[in-house]
């Protein structure tokens, strides 16, 4: 089951933010007492402050912030689109499952599962990730790697590989074509004076014969 905090009680967090900020202000009431004394502090426990407290503690440990705009009365466009390319992905799953061909499922949903697959990244990347939407993501990648057994070709990361082992070499080409260069030139600077020196011992031995 997937959980929808963010999306099903955004509408009742604003109403209950907005209400206790209205029993948390100051206003005095008819007896002259403040509601903040008479709702907040009327039991040892402050209960009311206490349930509104961990109500927000675990708005902001959802993350449900980054998935709706800033007044609170709807969700951001990005979530949006990304509930629509969930639904896309989750009905062709569906679609397959009932005919019980996993082969196919694999090879005809794997446009828009790739596509969900790489909204999400972007969507990590800009931080606007809120608890369903990672929920949600969790359980579509389950479905499709454990129950439906799977996974992108092999040959889509090949380009990738055979990139990054070249940019990790250059290095090493480059360093071992300096150095053949370097010792070529300096045994072209070496030969002639071994042929000078060959020259000057066969002049001392014509002299002395």
């Amino acid at each position: 089951m997937r959980v929808k905090v963010c999306q099903n009680c955004y509408i009742q967090f604003r109403n209950l933010q907005e209400i206790y900020t209205n029993i948390s202000s100051d206003q005095v009431g008819p007896s002259n007492v403040s509601c903040k004394d008479s709702l907040l502090r009327s039991d040892r426990l402050m209960l009311v402050f206490l349930l509104f407290d961990n109500l927000q503690e675990i708005w902001q440990m959802s993350n449900c912030d980054r998935c709706l705009a800033k007044d609170l009365h709807s969700l951001t466009n990005d979530s949006l689109y990304f509930m629509a390319a969930l639904n896309q992905s989750l009905s062709c799953f569906e679609k397959h499952q009932q005919q019980g061909n996993h082969s196919e499922l694999c090879k005809d949903c794997k446009i828009t599962y790739k596509g969900l697959n790489e909204l999400y990244g972007r969507m990590e990347k800009n931080k606007t990730l809120c608890i369903d939407i990672e929920d949600a993501m969790n359980m579509t990648r389950r479905l499709w790697s454990k129950n439906f057994n799977c996974s992108f070709p092999r040959e889509e990361t090949v380009p990738v590989i055979a990139v990054s082992s070249f940019m990790l070499f250059l290095p090493i080409i480059f360093y071992l074509s300096s150095f053949l260069h370097s010792e070529q030139k300096k045994r072209k600077l070496i030969h002639p004076k071994r042929v000078k020196s060959n020259n000057s011992l066969v002049n001392i031995q014509d002299r002395y014969s």
